[in-house]
């Protein structure tokens, strides 16, 4: 006889976004139907990002509620990170989600933690969302973890880096 997790048991994360100082994409990845389209994504995106900019979250991550939903967010230097997850989630469980992507992101960047080196990353930084974060299950919250386990991914095809591998297969 299966056994089914509880929700209790097993929280999950709605989607994971880093934006710029603008509101515009840098990675973002969606683990639940809530947004169908692709415009529907922007739109909550943008709504996020107008609901959270004026606020001072550089220091410590900061709550909101928006759509009944739960975001934790942070902001370092033009970077916007959060974490969404239902209204029924537990906060601390999200800020530890968002705290293992910014460590991450953080290791992965070298403290350089900007746009333009998130954009020079970016493959990197998607390999790190892919680790957190699987069908909405959390995986791993461990920075270093995150981080290691991104690197070894990308160091598997003898160096090339992902973007680099996806080049080739577009050309």
């Amino acid at each position: 006889m299966a056994t089914f997790l509880s929700r209790e048991v097993c929280p999950t994360v709605k989607n994971i976004l880093l934006l710029d100082s603008e509101g515009k994409r840098v990675a973002v990845k969606y683990f639940s139907d809530d947004w169908p389209t692709n415009s529907a994504k922007l739109a909550f995106e943008k709504s996020v990002f107008t609901k959270t900019q004026k606020t001072n979250a550089r220091t410590e991550s900061e709550i909101t509620m928006l759509e009944n939903n739960i975001i934790v967010y942070r902001f370092v230097q033009d970077l916007h990170f959060f974490v969404t997850g239902g209204d029924d989630e537990n906060e601390l469980i999200l800020a530890t989600v968002l705290q293992g992507f910014f460590d991450a992101v953080t290791l992965i960047l070298r403290n350089n933690v900007e746009q333009r080196e998130a954009l020079e990353n970016l493959d990197l930084i998607l390999l790190c969302l892919d680790e957190i974060v699987d069908g909405g299950m959390i995986l791993e919250t461990d920075g270093s973890i995150i981080a290691g386990k991104a690197a070894t991914s990308s160091n598997m095809d003898d160096g090339a880096s992902l973007s680099e591998q996806v080049n080739v297969k577009w050309l």
